[in-house]
């Protein structure tokens, strides 16, 4: 399952994701905001981090209107490696180098066909290990020794 969240500025993206992940056969939990007046990110993104950290939803998706702010917001939440991605060459390196659990995007700052190229790189692409695990390892360390 992924989760997925945004505020007032990701509501339209949001629901073409959804559309977009449902026509493949992907569940999709939807964790608000809905409407289009003002919301406060920080609200909806951390129902989505606390869902892929307890394991319930796969990876997340976030979207804010530079999806700057979505990021800040995902990655305090323990275990939460999002990745601001506005363009489809980073979305697949951060799954393949990184192992983004979270995708942030920019709802202001891409189209709505560049918008799906980047969700569909990042969910199609693979996390590559080896190298990269050790760093995801350091990650994970620096994150203990903070906690």
């Amino acid at each position: 399952m992924i989760a997925i969240g945004c505020d007032h500025h990701g509501v339209e993206y949001k629901s073409a994701i959804i559309d977009y992940l449902k026509g493949r056969g992907i569940e999709v939990f939807d964790c608000g905001s809905d409407g289009i007046d003002k919301s406060d990110y920080p609200i909806f993104i951390k129902r989505v981090a606390k869902m892929v950290q307890s394991g319930e939803a796969e990876r997340g998706i976030v979207l804010c209107g530079t999806g700057i702010g979505a990021s800040i917001a995902a990655n305090k939440v323990h275990g939460i490696r999002c990745a601001l991605c506005n363009d489809v060459y980073s979305a697949k390196y951060t799954r393949m180098h990184n192992d983004s659990n979270i995708l942030s995007i920019g709802a202001e700052i891409v189209g709505m066909g560049t918008m799906l190229m980047i969700v569909e790189a990042w969910m199609d692409t693979q996390f590559e290990g080896g190298r990269h695990q050790r760093r995801i390892d350091m990650i994970h360390q620096i994150e203990q020794e903070e906690k």
